[in-house]
């Protein structure tokens, strides 16, 4: 994040739209201008990255950087909500950027028609501030995981099952991994899984908030803490996690 001397200043319009969550205790016009002033990475904008995408436009995050591969299917529209039945069969990324623009015409979009990888991971994720990892597939969590970890980066990791909701907060050298909660890949996961939109909206929206307090410093992010909601039955717990000191992520290295 840019120190606050380097903060940009907001505009009377921006005052305007953003007066009701000025308001929030510590968060004010020094916290909206760190906001306008930060870059998010978001890896997958479908129905989890999708409500974390536009609640961040909406909330005045100045630029938002991309990475959603593929064309528009009719079994996106139960859950990704920044997809329109005229755009099926056409760009993923150009729908997300045009929804994003309609609701907040000042934000930086970088948008990247490309999931992500080994190979470009440390390229996108240089060009945030923070990551928000909502990919369905482990290649790419353990991807974003560890070029976070490289660069020092905070990690938003959300994830969504059937009716449960998983959010973290990844801070590199003080709080575990990816890699630490999930050490090897789960050989069982499949690309397609059973999931209602709403619950990928519970899980985006947490994601949201994590971000905004972790540019903002309002508020006690979920460092080190996995939230785990169970929307069948409204359980709501809070798992504390631990580094694995043997993590080939973030682990210490051998003497």
């Amino acid at each position: 994040m840019k120190p606050p001397t380097e903060e940009p200043p907001l505009t009377d319009e921006e005052r305007a739209i953003y007066a009701w969550q000025m308001r929030i205790p510590g968060l004010g016009e020094p916290g909206q201008q760190k906001l306008k002033g930060a870059s998010v990475l978001i890896s997958r904008c479908g129905g989890l990255g999708g409500a974390v995408a536009y609640e961040l436009a909406a909330a005045g995050v100045g630029r938002l950087v991309i990475a959603h591969a593929g064309n528009v299917k009719p079994s996106d529209l139960n859950r990704q909500l920044l997809m329109t039945h005229d755009q099926i069969g056409r760009s993923r990324i150009e729908s997300i950027d045009r929804r994003l623009r309609e609701l907040n015409p000042r934000l930086e979009i970088v948008p990247v028609a490309e999931n992500v990888s080994s190979a470009n991971a440390d390229r996108l994720v240089a060009q945030a501030d923070i990551v928000v990892d909502a990919a369905p597939l482990f290649e790419e969590r353990f991807a974003l995981n560890d070029a976070a970890v490289r660069q020092h980066k905070p990690m938003v990791e959300c994830a969504v099952y059937e009716m449960d909701v998983h959010v973290t907060t990844i801070l590199p050298g003080r709080t575990p991994c990816l890699r630490c909660i999930v050490p090897e890949m789960p050989v069982d996961w499949k690309r397609q899984f059973p999931i209602l939109g709403a619950v990928s909206g519970v899980a985006g929206c947490i994601g949201a908030v994590e971000v905004v307090k972790l540019l903002t410093g309002i508020g006690k992010p979920l460092a080190g803490v996995r939230l785990v909601m169970n929307l069948d039955t409204m359980q709501v717990r809070q798992l504390k996690l631990m580094r694995d000191p043997g993590c080939p992520a973030c682990g210490s290295p051998a003497s």
